[in-house]
C-alpha cells in the first residue's frame, strides 16, 4: 500500500468514526421529576418519549437519530441553572422546558447565552416579555388564562363571596395577579388578597381566614398538591369552596389527593388536544401503552414535532437556521397548529373552563 492510499485509507476510517461519535442529535427535556411536582415531570417525560422514539422510527430529523437527555430541576431555579448548565456542556441542540416558570425564567438566559433553541409551557408573562430570541412558548399565558378565570367568576358566579389566593411562586403569584386585575375590571373586589408558601403541611389558618370571610369562590394561583391540601382542609373546617385556578390543575393526582373535592375543581387549559382529529393515531399509542395523555403528556410531544419539523425546514440544526425556521413557518403538531410572534408567545392561544368530575376533567359548555 503506498503512502497515498494509506493517508486515504486513514481519513476514510477516521470520518467514519466521527460519523459514528455524532450520529445522534442530543435533544433534552427538564421539570420537576422529583419532589412534590413530579408526576408532572412524569408528563413531560413521558410524551417527549414517545415522540423521540416515533420520530427515530421515521428516520430521525435530517438523517441522524434523536437522543433524548432528561434534566431534574424540582422546580427549584438554582436546581435549574444547574440543570441548563449540564445540557450545554451535553450539547443539545433542542431544549423544552423547564415547567415551573420560576425555574424556565433562570435558565431561559443560559440556553439563550449558548444559543439552544427551546419550546416551553411556562405561562408567566416573564418568560417571553425579557426579549430572548431563543424561546418560545406554545401554551397561552397568564394574562391571557387570568381573563378567562376572571370573566367566568364574574359571569357565573354572581353574588358569591371570592378571595384570591397564590403560593408566591413565579407562576402561582402571577395567575392570582391577573384574575385579581380582571376582577377589578368586572368591578368585582375580593373579601380576602392572600398568599401561602407552597409546601407546607397545615394551612388552617388560611382556611379559618376564609371561613371567617364567608367565601364562596378561591381563586388560586399555584399547583394541584396544595389545592388537595387546601380542599381537604376546608372539608374539615366544613368550609365547601369552589376553586377555580389555572392549567396546573390537569394532574390526575389531584384527585387522588383530595378525593371527592376535587369535583369542586375549575381550571383554565387551552383546548383539550385529546380531542383534536389529527392527535387520534398518537392518543391510541399512548392509551395503548397504558398512559393517558392529559396535562402536558401532548404539549410534550408536540414541542418534539416543533422541533422535528422546523429542523427539516430549516435543513439544519444550527441555532440560526432553527429559529429562523421556528419564527417564520406553521407547524401541524398533535396540540394543533403553532406558531409564534415577534415575542415567541402563540400567535393564538387559547384558553377555555375545566372541570373535576368524578376522576376526569372536561370543559364546561
Amino acid at each position: 500500500m503506498n503512502k497515498k492510499t494509506l493517508l486515504a485509507t486513514c481519513c476514510v476510517a477516521l470520518m467514519g468514526m466521527t460519523g459514528v461519535a455524532h450520529a445522534d442529535l442530543a435533544v433534552g427535556i427538564a421539570g420537576p421529576m422529583t419532589g412534590q411536582y413530579a408526576s408532572n415531570g412524569d408528563q413531560i417525560r413521558k410524551g417527549a418519549e414517545q415522540a423521540v422514539a416515533d420520530i427515530n422510527a421515521k428516520g430521525g430529523v435530517l438523517g441522524q437519530k434523536l437522543k433524548l437527555e432528561v434534566g431534574d430541576d424540582a422546580c427549584d431555579p438554582k436546581q435549574a441553572v444547574s440543570v441548563a448548565n449540564t445540557m450545554v456542556n451535553k450539547k443539545i441542540v433542542f431544549m423544552h422546558g423547564h415547567w415551573c416558570s420560576s425555574s424556565t425564567i433562570p435558565a431561559s438566559d443560559v440556553y439563550n447565552e449558548s444559543q439552544i433553541l427551546m419550546a416551553t409551557v411556562s405561562t408567566n408573562p416573564k418568560v417571553t416579555d425579557r426579549g430572548l430570541k431563543n424561546i418560545f412558548r406554545i401554551m397561552g399565558s397568564d394574562d391571557q388564562q387570568g381573563k378567562v378565570g376572571g370573566d367566568y367568576i364574574a359571569d357565573h358566579m354572581q353574588g358569591k363571596k371570592v378571595a384570591v389566593l397564590d403560593d408566591k411562586s413565579a407562576y402561582g403569584k402571577g395567575l392570582a395577579d391577573e384574575i385579581a386585575k380582571e376582577l377589578a375590571v368586572k368591578s368585582i373586589t375580593p373579601v380576602l388578597r392572600e398568599s401561602i408558601t407552597a409546601g407546607e403541611k397545615d394551612y388552617t389558618g388560611i382556611i379559618s381566614k376564609l371561613k371567617t370571610a364567608s367565601v364562596d369562590v378561591l381563586a388560586y394561583g399555584g399547583y394541584h398538591t396544595e389545592v388537595a391540601l387546601l380542599l381537604r382542609q376546608a372539608e374539615q373546617a366544613d368550609l365547601k369552596l369552589t376553586v377555580i385556578s389555572g392549567d396546573t390543575m390537569t394532574n390526575s393526582e389531584l384527585v387522588t389527593a383530595a378525593g371527592p373535592a376535587a369535583n369542586n375543581v375549575m381550571f383554565t387549559f387551552a383546548p383539550d388536544p385529546r380531542k383534536n382529529a389529527d392527535s387520534a393515531a398518537v392518543v391510541k399509542e399512548f392509551r395503548d401503552a397504558g398512559v393517558e395523555p392529559e396535562g402536558y403528556v401532548l404539549y410534550a410531544y408536540a414541542a418534539m414535532q416543533l422541533f422535528a419539523d422546523a429542523a427539516n425546514k430549516a435543513g439544519s440544526v444550527k441555532y440560526t437556521d432553527l429559529r429562523k425556521a421556528m419564527a417564520s413557518n406553521t407547524f401541524n403538531t398533535v396540540v394543533g397548529p403553532l406558531s409564534f410572534d415577534d415575542k415567541g408567545n402563540l400567535k393564538s392561544p387559547g384558553f377555555v373552563m375545566y372541570k373535576w368530575q368524578d376522576g376526569k376533567y372536561d370543559s364546561v359548555q
